[in-house]
């Protein structure tokens, strides 16, 4: 027997906020004045990137493939702001996040280098193969509406990471535009991924796969720390980054 709309919702958002990706130990690190471990900030932003790459192509293809007409308005302006920022009065979602890496100092060219690690890769397929296949709709809409754009709403002490981070390394606001426009615009767009799953998943088994899609998402955000840490936190004499000279 199926939840009723409201208590299915209820826990797709308690499943999202039982996951805080901000308590991984990567983000002690980052946020640390005394450490201010830049050569890790540059790893991290470079692996984020890989991310910000990808995710136009996740809302276009739930837009086109909506089932339910009254949704497809919302995905397409969210894919207009994304392309254009207009909406925000800024700019293309990834020209801000290119903005924000060279604002620490990577040049483009290694930018464009950069490869995503396994599990970063592996964040970035799953969601893919989500809103490409067939019979899957309600996942990718879970992990991508739900899951992922939750992830830029977190806070610590009553702050978003970017504002954190960006008193650490002396960023200004304009640097952290990225951050700022998706904190404020999400707010908005996982509401319209639980009206829109919760409208989607109207048997127990649909239910079941879309809660599973939160939850696996931010596993596997969570994963991708853990990868991140692994690599760029090991003990080593010296640690050298994109536009780092050790």
């Amino acid at each position: 027997m199926p939840q009723t709309k409201a208590a299915f919702k209820e826990q797709l958002r308690s499943l999202l906020n039982s996951h805080l990706t901000m308590s991984h130990p990567i983000f002690d690190r980052l946020m640390d004045p005394q450490a201010k471990d830049i050569v890790l900030l540059l790893q991290v932003a470079l692996q984020g990137y890989q991310l910000t790459k990808h995710f136009l192509g996740y809302v276009e293809h739930l837009f086109f493939h909506c089932p339910l007409p009254a949704f497809k308005r919302g995905l397409l302006i969210n894919v207009y702001e994304e392309e254009t920022g207009r909406l925000s009065k800024t700019d293309n979602h990834v020209v801000l996040m290119q903005r924000f890496i060279r604002a620490l100092g990577i040049s483009d060219e290694e930018r464009d280098a950069a490869l995503p690690l396994p599990a970063t890769q592996d964040l970035i397929d799953y969601r893919l193969h989500a809103v490409r296949g067939r019979g899957s709709y309600h996942i990718g809409a879970a992990a991508v509406m739900i899951a992922s754009e939750g992830q830029n709403l977190e806070v610590k002490a009553g702050e978003a990471r970017h504002e954190l981070l960006g008193k650490v390394y002396g960023l200004k606001e304009e640097d952290l535009l990225f951050f700022s426009v998706h904190q404020a615009e999400d707010v908005g767009h996982v509401e319209q991924g639980l009206n829109l799953v919760a409208e989607l998943c109207d048997t127990d088994r649909l239910q079941q796969e879309a809660q599973h899609a939160v939850d696996h998402t931010c596993r596997l955000f969570y994963a991708m720390y853990d990868g991140m840490y692994r690599e760029f936190c090991r003990p080593l004499v010296r640690r050298n980054a994109p536009g780092v000279v050790a």
